[in-house]
């Protein structure tokens, strides 16, 4: 009886106030009485949802401390991130919730101290949009356009970020249309924060990759330091003041990468390289030029860093590519390895790793598309021919070459003619004459011997496929004796060296005294790749095998004197 007076008593104490109060007080009371009447789960969801709304409808009153306003931002992260939750547990909350985020989103979307607040909004647009029939891209849009381009030096939002599209990266490729366009953007966190950031980029990396963007993507991955460099100029310039020499005259030539981030010739290019999204170019045409301006960012801790992820990211590059690549797309990836095989940016070592990947992988896409070396003959002639490509990039050149001799030949296309094997012989022998010329006052080689002995494996290739040319690399590959016993090339090579250029020579000398069994050492078929030998009673080989053996071990007096 004493707890129904009060209760009584608190009724008719409240009589007094406004209909509104009551009317508030009625709605909770119900609100609490239709909770109380739930199982335990669903009323923990509940009041865990009229909790996150309260708190985001109170997130827009002015903090008084500093704390506060990063507790402010904390709570709001953590009462979306439950909202979703409750959310996917029960879809029947995303039309109750929306309003609440649609609101937040549009007071918060211009802030950029808000940032971290809008990544857990994102992901609830991305997971309940549909069901609440609203367009979520113009929220990932914003997003992507503006965090990596504003706020790439921030390394939680970075880390986030990452983490957010490493989450969604299924549906962002699917459903977000500028997704798989927006990875210059993305590579910015990338360029800023590379050491910490690898692995994310690892996996962020293959969905991006598409037939369109591919070539670009190649690029961008090779101008990764130079992004670096130019965000770090970015972020200078917009806190100094520009050079009042190149404000008075804007044609002087500028002394510093700070100058020429502010001077209208090289504007273009740092445009190019901090572009947001893809789709203006695959590159530039004057990347010697920004390479020269941004020199003295070259030994920038950043940058080297930057430099140092970049082998990762190509081999990740080629090998995806080379699951879906057409015989179009690996055509423009061998002319771009050409190109680029020189066109890096000056960083110690990072020339060497990269031709080093580019080496690796070339081979890997001419098995692929053997047709290429008939295809790009034009180029491959202009490239092997260049003996300045031998100096700077020694390894690719070995591999470019070694392919040349492996599948340039009819067994892989039918369109391989006798006058393309000779302008490639006539190519290659130049350039090994040019290479072995002994002279009193000559140098020593500054190229390794392997040089020497694949130029002298693809000649003889070549030549069993077009026997008219036997005599020629037989005599060419008989005064080899002269070179390798000459003063400069005794100075600088070992005699195990010396040993093997002359062992390839007289092996390679024999076997073409035998054109049949050379053609058959040198210009396996294509499908040797797979070889029934072992199981073909039939096959020649175990008298080919014979007969090579006899050959190369045979003395002759080729190589003597």
């Amino acid at each position: 009886m004493v707890i129904v007076n009060t209760v009584l008593t608190m009724t008719f104490a409240v009589d007094d106030r406004s209909e509104v109060d009551g009317s508030v007080m009625s709605m909770v009371s119900a609100t609490s009485t239709s909770s109380r009447l739930l199982p335990p789960k669903e009323r923990l969801r509940e009041k865990a949802f009229e909790y996150c709304h309260r708190l985001i409808e109170q997130s827009d009153r002015k903090a008084q401390k500093k704390s506060d306003i990063v507790l402010q931002k904390a709570c709001l992260i953590e009462a979306v991130t439950i909202m979703d939750i409750i959310c996917r547990e029960d879809p029947s909350f995303v039309y109750r919730a929306f309003p609440c985020v649609k609101a937040l989103y549009g007071r918060l979307s211009e802030d950029l101290t808000y940032s971290r607040a809008l990544l857990p909004i994102a992901q609830f647009y991305l997971n309940h949009s549909e069901t609440a029939a609203v367009d979520s891209e113009a929220v990932i849009r914003q997003l992507f356009s503006r965090f990596p381009s504003k706020l790439f030096n921030e390394p939680m939002l970075a880390f986030e970020f990452t983490q957010f599209c490493r989450a969604n990266v299924l549906v962002l490729s699917e459903r977000v249309s500028f997704y798989q366009q927006s990875f210059p953007n993305l590579f910015k966190f990338l360029a800023w924060n590379s050491p910490a950031l690898i692995s994310e980029y690892v996996e962020l990396l293959p969905p991006l990759l598409i037939p369109e963007t591919a070539i670009e993507i190649l690029h961008s991955l090779l101008d990764l330091p130079c992004l670096t460099a130019a965000l770090d100029i970015q972020l200078r310039s917009a806190s100094s003041q520009p050079s009042e020499r190149l404000l008075l005259d804007q044609s002087a030539t500028v002394s510093s990468s700070m100058e020429a981030f502010r001077h209208p010739w090289y504007r273009g290019m740092f445009m190019y390289i901090l572009r947001p999204e893809a789709g203006t170019g695959d590159t530039i045409d004057r990347l010697n030029a920004l390479h020269e301006v941004l020199a003295d960012m070259a030994e920038n801790p950043r940058v080297v860093q930057c430099a140092q992820t970049v082998p990762v990211l190509l081999h990740i590059f080629f090998n995806i590519v080379a699951q879906f690549a057409n015989q179009k797309l690996i055509n423009q990836i061998v002319l771009v390895l050409m190109e680029r095989s020189s066109l890096l940016f000056n960083i110690k070592n990072y020339k060497t790793e990269v031709q080093r990947i580019f080496s690796s992988h070339i081979l890997v896409l001419c098995k692929l598309q053997p047709s290429l070396i008939v295809e790009q003959a034009r180029e491959l002639l202009e490239f092997t021919g260049t003996t300045g490509n031998i100096y700077s990039k020694e390894n690719f050149y070995i591999h470019v070459v070694w392919a040349i001799g492996e599948y340039l030949s009819v067994s892989y296309d039918k369109r391989c003619t006798v006058e393309q094997i000779t302008s490639f012989f006539e190519t290659l022998e130049a350039v090994l004459f040019e290479i072995t010329q002994v002279r009193q006052s000559a140098s020593p080689p500054s190229y390794s011997p392997r040089v020497i002995t694949v130029l002298m494996t693809t000649l003889a290739k070549l030549a069993s496929r077009s026997q008219d040319l036997i005599p020629r690399v037989s005599l060419f590959l008989s005064k080899m004796r002269t070179f390798a016993c000459s003063s400069p090339v005794s100075s600088c090579y070992s005699e195990e060296d010396i040993e093997e250029i002359l062992t390839r020579a007289n092996e390679l000398i024999n076997l073409l005294k035998l054109p049949s069994v050379a053609q058959f050492v040198l210009a396996p078929c294509a499908q040797g790749t797979s070889p029934r030998w072992h199981r073909d009673t039939n096959t020649c080989l175990p008298l080919a095998m014979r007969a090579l053996s006899d050959v190369l071990q045979k003395e002759t007096g080729f190589l003597s004197g």
